[in-house]
């Protein structure tokens, strides 16, 4: 049975060129990116935009359409910012869309960028990062959760909330052997941590990021360096939870203080734990679920922020553990007892 071709007819006002041009992108590849996500076709004259498509999907290109169109009246549209737009606007015809960078909506300001959050999730993580002394951000690669983590301590940091910033992360290597490298501790410790001190450099610069790493305001170390602190008044991230075994992770969880807000990322598709050895952060969703000033943030492939191939990556890879890997030893959650 096919389904009939509808069409929808929009007319995007004010009108303003620079706008309208901002909304196509350039060689109108914005409106392609739309017409190949939503399977539609769209013409345009001026700002009189009709959109064609099976279904409901020629509403939902008209809806898609005005919501960027007051987008692009306060920011440079990118391939990025209209597959974040695609996917909320995707979620649910029942549940209204909050147009994405309306306002603020949960931004996160540090002195040298102003960090909108893309999707649902990621507003839902930054509130709950805010409004939660514990948060946990759980989801495939590329879905924001370490960057926005660490722009929300730079936040915190600036805003004297927090006196400094410990990023903390398991030095587990990902089916490699990296002990044998030349150098001393710190020099082995640093490619783990990248991403962070990445993520600080884009933030802060590098200079700035150096002299606060020398006063010991920012604090990089592997998790292993943890037992036995306490930390006050300080925003603490541990990366990676994921490689985290039990223990480990009720070492770090209880090593905040007075005065301190932790975040916890990590991805539990992607263990590289010894296969018998459990995981802390797949333990510690089922531990602490429930449990009042603790946030849970899940993303999924709907939230990758990368190239659009990484997401139906992302996708294949969980059909694929979906049929071939049900009873994963790494899980650690035997499937028996939940039920």
């Amino acid at each position: 049975m096919t389904t009939a071709t509808q069409t929808r007819e929009v007319l995007l006002e004010p009108v303003d060129n620079q706008v309208l041009a901002n909304l196509c992108g350039q060689f109108d590849e914005h409106l392609r990116q739309i017409e190949k996500r939503l399977g539609v076709h769209i013409s345009t004259r001026g700002n009189r935009f009709r959109i064609m498509g099976p279904g409901d999907t020629a509403q939902l290109g008209a809806r898609v359409l005005r919501e960027l169109y007051e987008l692009a009246g306060s920011e440079r549209l990118d391939p990025q910012r209209v597959h974040m737009c695609l996917q909320e606007s995707s979620l649910s015809e029942d549940q209204p869309a909050a147009t994405p960078g309306a306002g603020d909506d949960g931004a996160i300001s540090t002195r040298r960028l102003l960090i909108r959050p893309r999707g649902l999730h990621q507003r839902s993580y930054i509130a709950g990062i805010r409004e939660h002394d514990l948060s946990f951000g759980i989801g495939p690669a590329g879905t924001g959760k370490t960057y926005l983590a660490v722009a929300s301590a730079v936040e915190a940091l600036e805003q004297e909330r927090v006196r400094r910033i410990v990023l903390v992360r398991p030095a587990v290597e990902a089916g490699e052997r990296l002990g044998f490298l030349p150098g001393d501790l710190a020099q082995k410790v640093d490619p783990y941590l990248r991403p962070m001190y990445d993520a600080l450099y884009e933030m802060l610069g590098f200079d700035r990021v150096a002299k606060l790493v020398d006063r010991n305001i920012i604090e990089v170390a592997p998790l292993a360096f943890m037992r036995g602190r306490t930390l006050n008044e300080s925003f603490i991230i541990l990366d990676e939870a994921q490689n985290t075994s039990v223990e480990q992770m009720k070492m770090f969880l209880t090593r905040m203080g007075f005065g301190s807000r932790a975040v916890v990322t990590g991805d539990i598709t992607q263990i590289d734990l010894p296969r018998n050895q459990t995981s802390g952060l797949r333990h510690v969703m089922h531990v602490l679920d429930g449990i009042p000033g603790v946030q849970f943030t899940c993303f999924d492939s709907r939230d990758v922020v990368r190239h659009t191939l990484v997401q139906r990556i992302v996708e294949a890879y969980d059909r694929s553990d979906a049929e071939h890997a049900p009873g994963d030893p790494r899980a650690g959650v035997d499937d028996s007892a939940e039920e």
